[in-house]
Order: structure tokens, then sequence, then C-alpha cells
């Protein structure tokens, strides 16, 4: 151990380089990545822009607000990574705005399949005869002893609920982090006991779970319902979204952090695993916005209406009460 320490450059035990130095020891390839990758996230957010424009034409006003937040996701989080990449130490605050976006993300996609099948009182109407499988994961995938929830009004409000709930506590969440940060008092890097991070950051995730579970639920119920407006590929990209911006970004920095992603003057072995975590992003929601654009971008023709045990397309996918 003693050896290793005598043979560390020094350079792997300081801070993340400044946006300058990046910029100033950036080699021909470097020079080509970095451009390619800030190409693509700037591309990411025109084709978002030109989506909104085309969303406020053609898309109902009930419809307009949560289209936009949903196809916001990953244009978002891939300019945020790009400027997590530029500015190596501003990371933690790139990740934590794109956290808070897609936290409000969830809870959007819940409402945006209400929407499509008319609102709340529509679904109720829709639904009034059916039952809501609630063994579905995230939570409980496995518990299929779980009994079918009647749809009532209370039921749709802790659905509701469930989801809403990530969106306000992840922000409150984030604001704590920062204010303790500037007191020296969180640092992603510290993993002991005594550490703030290592208490939140379970907890978050303990939130992120609870509010995954009711759009699992809603978009098992709704999915054969919605399955003429490709509901299937939009909640697939809406996960893919997750696991790539959440369970990626995890995987990598839990690597750097054990050492296992290797130290890269001037990055230490932590922001490198930062940088590599923001550039994979970038390439992931690039990809991501493109297929979103084609999913979204159609006639948003009203659903017709649904026809007792005939009409297998519009049917709702549950248990018949």
């Amino acid at each position: 151990m003693v050896a290793n320490r005598t043979t560390m450059d020094p350079r792997c035990m300081e801070k993340p380089p400044l946006a300058l130095d990046i910029i100033l020891n950036l080699d021909i390839f470097g020079l080509i990545l970095y451009s390619v990758l800030t190409f693509m996230a700037a591309v990411s957010m025109l084709i978002f822009l030109e989506e909104c424009s085309y969303i406020y034409k053609k898309v109902p006003n009930n419809k307009k607000s949560v289209i936009i937040w949903v196809n916001g996701a990953a244009p978002v989080i891939g300019t945020m990574s790009c400027l997590g990449m530029w500015i190596p130490r501003a990371t933690m605050f790139t990740d934590m705005t794109s956290a808070c976006y897609f936290a409000i993300v969830v809870f959007k996609f819940l409402i945006l399949m209400l929407e499509e099948v008319g609102g709340d009182e529509a679904f109720l109407k829709r639904a009034e005869r059916y039952k809501l499988k609630i063994s579905t994961g995230p939570c409980c995938c496995c518990c299929l002893c779980l009994p079918h929830v009647a749809i009532t009004r209370r039921t749709l409000f802790l659905l509701k609920l469930g989801s809403f709930q990530f969106a306000l506590l992840k922000i409150a969440f984030t604001i704590l982090s920062i204010v303790l940060w500037t007191n020296g008092t969180f640092d992603l890097a510290d993993l002991t006991i005594s550490g703030s991070a290592i208490w939140i950051n379970p907890f978050v995730g303990i939130l992120t779970i609870i509010a995954l579970w009711p759009v699992a639920i809603m978009f098992m119920h709704l999915r054969i319902t919605l399955r003429t407006i490709k509901i299937i590929p939009k909640y697939a990209m809406y996960q893919l979204v997750l696991i790539l911006s959440q369970l990626q970004t995890a995987i990598i920095n839990i690597l750097a952090l054990n050492g296992t992603i290797a130290c890269a003057p001037p990055f230490s072995a932590p922001a490198r695993g930062f940088m590599m975590s923001q550039q994979l992003l970038i390439l992931e929601m690039f990809i991501i916005t493109l297929v979103t654009r084609l999913l979204y971008r159609r006639e948003y023709d009203p659903l017709p209406e649904e026809q007792q045990e005939i009409n297998e397309n519009t049917k709702m996918a549950t248990v018949s009460a």
C-alpha cells in the first residue's frame, strides 16, 4: 500500500480540472470527441424545441404540458450531461438537475396516460367495471397474492400521490443536499456512516421505487386501451431513460469510487467515472430523443368509445369486477 501511494500521480488526488484546463489539454481525438458529443447535445435540444412548437400547434390544450415534459427528459438530461462534461466540477449539480427533472417526468407520464383516455372523469367512466392489478414491479411483482383493487376516485388519488411525492421530495432533498454541500457535510464520495450522502441517497432510492409503482400499475391497466397510440414503446423509452440516467450512472460512479476505474490525470478515478457517465448519457439521450420524436409526432384524435367486451383495441387490460 505504501509503494502504491508513493508511485501514484499526485494529480489523481486533486479535484476535477477546470473547464479551461480541459480545453487546453485536449488532443486531436479529445477535441473530436468533445465536439461530436456537444453537437449531439445541441441537436437534441433543437429537436426538442421544434417538437414543442409542433405540440403547441397540433396538440389539444389538456395534453400540451405533459407531452412537453415527457419529451424533454432525454434532451434535458443530454444537455446537463454536456455541461457536466465541459465543467467537471459542476457534475454534482448537473446530475441533480437531471434527476429532479426526471422525478417530475415520472409523475407527468402517469398524467399523460390518463389524459390520453380523456382525463380523470373519462378514465373513471371507462374503468368503473374493472379492477387494478397491483402486483406489479418494481415493488410487488412477486406478491401475486395481493388482491385486485377497485378503481375509485380515492384509488386514482393515491396513485397520483404515490408519483407526486417523488417529484416534490426529490427537489426538497436536492436543495437539502446543496445546502449541506455548502457547509462541507455532503460529499458523494463519503460513504461512511457519518456522511449525509449515505443517508440521503438510499432514502431517495426508496422514494423512487414507490413513485414508479403507480406508473407501472396504470400502464399495465391501460396498455391495451392505448395500444393504438404506441403506449408500449413510449413506456419503454421512459423506462430506458430511467435505467440509463439513474442505474447506469450509479453503477459507473460506484466502480469509480471503489477504484475499479483507474485514474487518468488530470482526472482522478471518481472524476473520470463521472466523465465517462456524462459522455455515455449524451450519446444515449441523443438516440432516445430521435426515437421519442417519432413516437409523439402524430395526430391527437380522441380514443373511440369502449364497447362492452367487443372492441379489443380499447378494452381495459385488467380483471373484471
